[in-house]
């Protein structure tokens, strides 16, 4: 389960799952303690209750949302994340391609695990089943993959596949199946060696070329999402960051999914590179649209106590 800093004078787990059952037996003024004590274990083995079930029950709207992607493992929250995508429009491909792009190889195999566990059946079923044509053969290839994390690079190998994504760019094939096999298969340390090598012999980045495509190809933009996620994550959650905070009435969702996910893992990263390309501080952003305990929470997940 994730974890937050906390004081040095901590309650031991039972007297913790104690106080969450006292919570739920009078609630309405107890959310604090909701955000410092979830402990899902102890309280199962205190009260024979799933923690989960007893905060979906009781707890309501954002912050009920926050806790419950918060709470579980990784693996099961990134299950929950792909399961709920697949049931919606094509704009949650990019749900899809978030959780497979931005994890390592161990983190997507416990995803894997946790969506077989609670879902009966894989993330790929269910990702081929709800999408079609060139979305479906790169997001089953990239939520299919087991990248080596290691750091070598065959910099032959990235001075050709560089050559052939040029030609296939150049010709506007951006659904190759070489494109996506290279996307989908090669370890992060040799995709950024290969378009290290691109701008070197072109002179733009890669994400520059592919923006002199249709901007109204969905499958276009959700290819440089990928890429982005692929070689600067921290990048691609500040632009989600900023789309999701600027927007006409904040989109809670994405919000409350990049700060829950990446709060102990790059969350300190993206809110320095936030406030570098926005000139506001991430906590000053979020506090501007948000209210009360969701507020409160997201806020703690950031780490603002911590600075």
């Amino acid at each position: 389960m994730a974890t937050l800093k906390v004081s040095s004078s901590v309650p031991s787990p039972p007297e913790d799952a104690e106080q969450l059952k006292s919570a739920f037996d009078g609630w309405g003024t107890n959310e604090d303690l909701i955000i410092s004590i979830l402990i899902r274990q102890t309280y199962h083995e205190s009260f024979g209750e799933d923690l989960l079930k007893s905060l979906e029950k009781e707890l309501t709207s954002d912050f009920e949302r926050a806790i419950l992607l918060w709470t579980p493992e990784p693996g099961e929250h990134d299950a929950l994340l792909v399961n709920e995508a697949t049931k919606r429009l094509t704009s949650s491909n990019q749900v899809v391609m978030e959780v497979a792009c931005t994890r390592t190889s161990t983190q997507l195999l416990h995803a894997r695990q946790a969506y077989h566990a609670r879902f009966k059946k894989s993330i790929e079923e269910d990702v081929a089943h709800h999408t079609t044509g060139d979305f479906k053969k790169l997001l089953v290839s990239l939520v299919s993959s087991y990248r080596y994390e290691g750091e070598e690079v065959n910099m032959t190998l990235a001075k050709q596949e560089a050559k052939l994504i040029h030609e296939k760019i150049k010709d506007k094939h951006y659904n190759d199946e070489d494109i996506i096999r290279i996307l989908s298969t090669r370890r992060k340390a040799q995709i950024n060696a290969t378009f290290n090598r691109y701008q070197d012999n072109h002179g733009e980045e890669i994400l520059k070329s592919l923006e002199e495509g249709d901007e109204d190809d969905k499958f276009l933009g959700l290819l440089r999402s990928t890429i982005q996620c692929l070689t600067r994550p921290e990048l691609y959650f500040v632009d989600a960051l900023r789309s999701a905070i600027n927007k006409t009435g904040t989109d809670e969702g994405a919000l409350t999914r990049i700060v829950t996910t990446r709060a102990e893992i790059d969350l300190k990263v993206i809110g320095q590179e936030y406030q570098r390309r926005n000139s506001i501080p991430l906590e000053k952003a979020i506090t501007k649209d948000t209210r009360g305990d969701y507020e409160k929470m997201l806020i703690a997940l950031l780490g603002e106590d911590d600075a």
